[in-house]
């Protein structure tokens, strides 16, 4: 078997995987109160999240990634658009490593 044909037997499994986690999460949280501070928790689980995703590449990234979170973070004192900001980081560290390759 090829890893392209790995990849297309896995697919399914990873869409029912990460179906399951969404749902589970829906179906628990039926059974809990939502009280001030679990709604201060929610809110705060996107931010926490993105603190994990970025915080490693703003550590051990290059040229290209830095420039990129650089990008995302006047982006988004400018515009406070965080898809337009993303796109936009995602495009200056592309356009960094084509032109540093």
């Amino acid at each position: 078997m090829t890893s392209h044909a790995d990849f297309l037997a896995m697919l399914p499994a990873l869409a029912v995987a990460s179906y399951a986690c969404r749902a589970g999460g829906f179906w628990l949280m039926r059974f809990v109160t939502v009280t001030p501070r679990v709604e201060a928790a929610l809110r705060a689980a996107p931010l926490a999240v993105m603190v994990g995703v970025v915080t490693p590449t703003a550590l051990h990234g290059g040229v290209p990634e830095l420039a990129g979170l650089a990008a995302v973070g006047l982006l988004m004192w400018w515009r406070g658009n965080d898809v337009v900001a993303m796109l936009a980081g995602v495009a200056v560290v592309g356009l960094a490593r084509a032109g540093l390759g």
